[in-house]
């Protein structure tokens, strides 16, 4: 498989001194869009159609629809990071209709969740760099599955050149995997405490991730080391969440692992 080329990324730090030994590691973080349409699609037969139109036989199952091919839009060249329009045009061509179809979200809606979008080395036999293909791959988290399925893309061709599903591994977490993690433990009883610094700091009641600044990390199970309930972290999505209160301070929720794939919260013993 190609190198990637890590570019056009967002990072974040957590607090100090908040994670726990052989539990959690630290990360930085991509963010996440949402996968668009790929072509697809076909046509009905022209005759049938026409008979059917004038009363000349069995009526024909509508056409198909085509989905246009995404935009080129802008274009970078040689080793420039991935445009906007690059990553977006990837993402689209990235996420086929099958993909679409089986695949879910972290929400649980069809389609699976769009981790990241980066350059792909060109080919080691390429010796002009600078008018080589641009390749990008494309990472998503396909929670149905708890998969991690990766996609070369050829940016010149517009075809999926490599494609790969993993289970087992856990890339960083996006944006909305964070938000959907705080969501969940807010709706908890566990999340009582939380809401209860949230309150404490505001005086205004905690009811949504947006009066939050979230950061964490992915939470990976250790024989022994955690309630039962989270011993498929690591094959499940497993988040441990450090959240701030918008211009405000650090709440202290590093005993709390919520499974995504689960949707379960459950306490980490830190004593």
């Amino acid at each position: 498989m190609r190198k990637i080329v890590h570019r056009h990324l967002g990072k974040v730090v957590a607090g100090a001194a908040i994670a726990v030994a052989g539990t959690a590691v630290m990360v930085g973080i991509t963010l996440p869009g949402t996968a668009g349409a790929d072509e697809s699609g076909g046509s009905g037969n022209g005759q049938s159609a026409q008979q059917a139109a004038q009363g000349q036989g069995a009526q024909a199952a509508p056409p198909g629809v085509v989905e246009q091919a995404p935009a080129e839009g802008d274009k970078g060249t040689g080793d420039d990071p991935l445009t906007d329009d690059e990553m977006d045009r990837a993402a689209k061509l990235a996420a086929s209709p099958q993909l679409r179809n089986a695949g879910e979200d972290v929400d649980g809606d069809r389609g699976p969740q769009r981790i990241g979008v980066d350059l792909a080395e060109p080919d080691a036999d390429d010796q002009d760099r600078a008018g080589a293909a641009r390749r990008a791959e494309v990472t998503f988290y396909d929670y149905k599955a708890d998969a991690l399925v990766t996609r070369t893309v050829n940016l010149d061709t517009g075809k999926v050149e490599q494609s790969t599903t993993e289970h087992g591994v856990q890339p960083p977490l996006g944006r909305a995997e964070y938000a959907e993690a705080a969501k969940i433990l807010i709706a908890d009883p566990l999340g009582a405490d939380m809401k209860a610094d949230f309150k404490d700091a505001t005086d205004k009641e905690l009811t949504s991730p947006d009066q939050l600044l979230l950061n964490g990390a992915v939470y990976r199970a250790v024989p022994g080391a955690q309630p039962a309930v989270l011993d498929k972290c690591g094959e499940h999505r497993c988040v441990r969440l450090f959240p701030k209160v918008k211009n405000g301070p650090w709440i202290d929720a590093r005993s709390f692992v919520i499974d995504l794939s689960a949707r379960k919260v459950a306490k980490l013993d830190l004593r």
